[in-house]
This record gives C-alpha cells, structure tokens and sequence, in this order.
C-alpha cells in the first residue's frame, strides 16, 4: 500500500510539472507594459506660465514723493528711483539738478497685473501730484521736475492717453493737462541714497514738509 502512494504521489508530481510546463508553452506572452510619453517641453519655460509684471515710468515731481506713494499701493511690487527722458548717458544726481541734462526724475513702478491694472495705476498719479503745472511742483522747479509717463509698448500707451483724456474732463483740475507722454528710453537708477528715501528718513525736513502731507491727503500710512 505504501509503494502504491508513494508511486501515485510521484506519478502526480510528474503530470502536475508536465502540465505546468506546457501551458508555459501554450500561453500567449504577455504584452509589454507601455511607457507613457515624456512631456516635451522643447522651450525649457514652466509649464503653469505665470502672468508677467506690469511696469510703468512715471515722472510726477521730485522722485522721493512719488516713490512714497507707489510703496503704499496694493499690488505694486517694485519701486525705482531713477532718471530718463534725457540725453547725458549715466546722469548723476548733481548733474540732474541742473535742469541741462534733459532727464526727469521718475519711479519706475513694477505691478502685479492679476492685483492691479494699469488704468488703477495711473489712476494713483493723477491724484498723487499736479499734473497742470509745466516742469514744476511745488516748490520744486526745472525741467526735471516735469510730469511724465514712460510706456513701455504701444498698448500702455493707449492706456495712458486713455487715462489722461479721462483725467482732464474729470473736473478735478482748473488748467490744461501737460504731462508728457512718451516711449520710454535708457532707464539710469539712482544713487543708493535716494532709494527708499522716505522710509529711512521719514523725519528729514523734506519729508514732513512735502511728503507727509502728501501722504495724509491720499489717505495713505506712513510706515509701509
């Protein structure tokens, strides 16, 4: 009896492989997982574009209150004191002052377009000085001292001729408007020490004078 099991277990062990073995034989190969597809990005930029920055030159007096304005806006993200609109190539500060130069002071204004439009930009400037008064504010006299929008493509400029045709039947002015519109050009920063300049020295003379004022007017904080 026990060679019997034993000669039947082995019989089945046999037959089992045997059986195994074909059906190895007899299967279909199974069909290779495919590889899904590389995205080709062929321009190496980020797939999620994100919206590019707004930007805008404006002259609205001495650069210092126009900078104070702009740092106190939502949605501005950048602001630059600097010189443009005139032919000396790296004007200084000194030369400027002159008025021989040809180059205003301006801010260079960089914005957030998915915050802030253009329209609400300019919207700032009108408010933010006199734009009525030739190559003068306030006290501040000269050529470099004009009122002035630099824009940067065709577009902004319809913006800005928009903005100002807006602003002169607004009423709020009693004289022409005589702010330059032009195409920007070589845009020079500022010496570092005109960089933020009311925010380090808020209580310089100038600043409680022209500035602060300025500021209270447009309902704007003094510290950013």
């Amino acid at each position: 009896m026990k060679t019997f099991l034993k000669l039947f277990s082995w019989t089945t062990l046999l037959y089992c492989g045997a059986c195994a073995e074909a059906n190895d034989k007899t299967a279909k190969p199974a069909k290779p997982t495919s590889t899904p597809k590389p995205i080709v990005n062929p321009s190496n930029e980020p797939l999620t574009k994100v919206a590019k920055a707004g930007s805008i030159t404006l002259g609205g007096g001495c650069f210092w209150c126009v900078e104070a304005v702009y740092q106190r806006i939502e949605g501005i993200t950048k602001v630059t004191s600097g010189y443009m609109g005139g032919k000396v190539p790296n004007p200084t500060y000194k030369q400027i002052c002159t008025g021989r130069t040809g180059h205003a002071e301006v801010v260079k204004v960089e914005f957030d377009p998915a915050k802030l439009s253009l329209e609400k930009v300019l919207a700032v400037f009108w408010k933010a000085h006199d734009p009525t008064t030739l190559n003068r504010q306030g006290a501040d006299v000269g050529t470099q001292y004009r009122s002035a929008i630099f824009y940067h493509n065709d577009a902004d400029k319809a913006v800005a001729e928009k903005s100002m045709q807006a602003a002169g039947k607004s009423g709020e002015f009693r004289s022409p408007i005589v702010t330059e519109i032009a195409r920007a050009s070589t845009f020079y920063k500022a010496e570092e020490y005109h960089q933020n300049y009311f925010n380090l020295n808020t209580n310089a003379p100038y600043c409680r004078a022209v500035i602060w004022p300025k500021l209270n007017k447009l309902g704007l904080k003094f510290k950013k």
